[in-house]
Order: C-alpha cells, then sequence, then structure tokens
C-alpha cells in the first residue's frame, strides 16, 4: 500500500451576527473531490507558510471577506483519493469572526449561504462533517 500524501490544512467557521457561511464546492475546482457539496472555508497549508496567515490568504481568496481568527476548537481528518492519489488531510477549525457578510465567491464556488449553525443538517455537506458542527454548537451551547 503507498503512503499516503500528507497535507494540514487550516479551516474556518465565520460567523457574522448569529450565522455561519458556508460555500458549495463548484464543478470548476481542479482538485476538487466534493462537487455541489457544502463547506466551510479553507484549505491546506503552503510549505514553510504560518498557519494563520494561510487561514487568512484562504478566506481571502474564497470569499473577499476580512475576518478576526479565533482560538482552534476541533480537528479531524480525512483520506480522500485525489486524481488517483491517496491523500491524508489533517485540518484544524477555527471560528473566525467576519467584518460583514459581503462575500465574492473564488471560481472554486459557486453559491455560498448564511446559515444558523444549528441548521446545519439541511444542508448538503461534506461527509463526516456532523462531528464538526456539533462540536461548534457545543461551543456556542447551542446543542
Amino acid at each position: 500500500m503507498a503512503i499516503p500524501k500528507l497535507f494540514v490544512a487550516t479551516k474556518a467557521i465565520i460567523r457574522f451576527k448569529d450565522k455561519i457561511l458556508l460555500l458549495r464546492e463548484s464543478d470548476k475546482y481542479s482538485v476538487g473531490t466534493n462537487n455541489g457539496k457544502y463547506d466551510v472555508v479553507g484549505g491546506r497549508l503552503k510549505p514553510g507558510q504560518r498557519y494563520d496567515l494561510s487561514l487568512l490568504r484562504e478566506i481571502k481568496e474564497e470569499t473577499g471577506l476580512e475576518v478576526e481568527i479565533g482560538k482552534p476548537f476541533f480537528i479531524d481528518e480525512w483520506r480522500p483519493i485525489v486524481k488517483g492519489e491517496q491523500w491524508q488531510i489533517v485540518g484544524i477549525f477555527f471560528e473566525c469572526i467576519a467584518k460583514s457578510d459581503k462575500v465574492k465567491l473564488s471560481k472554486d464556488h459557486d453559491q455560498f449561504v448564511w446559515i444558523k449553525p444549528e441548521d446545519y443538517k439541511k444542508f448538503s455537506l461534506l461527509k463526516n462533517y456532523d462531528k464538526l458542527f456539533e462540536a461548534y454548537l457545543k461551543l456556542k451551547n447551542l446543542s
């Protein structure tokens, strides 16, 4: 069995007032494996880049938003097969507070929605995100 490519990703639950942001993956995303599914903002760290600067870069690229990064509240991993390669991605999730709700999507996403966190089950999310949202609801005393 081949050793998977290992990546670290920083991911953001972006909050504006009482809602959080979800983005839907576009079929134009070159390394996409979740076309049509909703995700939170974020992506893989570039070698040598600080985790917080990486997260701010991803947020700016994917949404155009300016945010304040909070503390990490959840860690998970997933193992997609991307272009025939086995990947292992360790994701570190942060709550971020947006300075506005004016989103400018990148080409990697075709839709965004601001939702109440407790309504997450109404959306077609990435696999295994139930644990993420349950941790967030517990953090915010909404569960």
